[in-house]
């Protein structure tokens, strides 16, 4: 069963890459205080992701920290290896948190995984964006189908 408005966000053990390399991290401790935008991609270096997805918090960073958000962090079913490259590559510098989820574990936590083997893509996250609040989920978007209609930052500010 999938996450809802009203949840406490799951506990679950994943990776940042600092300065000293991959770096076990708890999602309580990222995402469990203060008010957070997380959102999710199927993968990093995807065409939307890519584009579209992870540009649009980049950009809207300022707006959304106007609007009180403290942090907005980025999870995916990926390896800290691959979403340290991918946020260099999009320049994402202090503005967003990479999160890599890569047994997908917290994925599964929030009942948000998809099938993604048709694609050679395994099992991946969903497209969605939540704003928590003190650990518990205020507004829950997820993604009906394939593109970008309701995850991106413009409608997270809608919100807010």
């Amino acid at each position: 069963m999938a996450i809802a408005v009203g949840d406490k966000i799951p506990d679950v053990q994943v990776m940042t890459f600092g300065p000293g390399g991959p770096t076990n991290v708890q999602t309580g401790d990222v995402l469990g205080s203060g008010k957070v935008v997380l959102f999710a991609v199927p993968g990093a270096f995807t065409p939307t992701c890519s584009d579209f997805h992870l540009p649009s918090y980049v950009i809207r960073h300022d707006e959304l920290a106007a609007k009180g958000v403290d942090s907005v962090v980025c999870v995916s079913v990926n390896d800290p290896f691959v979403m340290a490259a991918w946020g260099e590559a999009q320049q994402v510098g202090d503005l967003v948190v990479m999160l890599a989820d890569g047994n997908g574990e917290f994925t599964k936590a929030v009942g948000l995984e998809m099938d993604g083997s048709a694609f050679g893509l395994g099992t991946r996250s969903q497209r969605y964006a939540m704003v928590i609040e003190d650990g518990v989920v205020t507004t829950l978007h997820v993604e009906p189908g394939a593109g970008l209609s309701v995850s991106a930052a413009d409608s997270i500010l809608e919100v807010l």
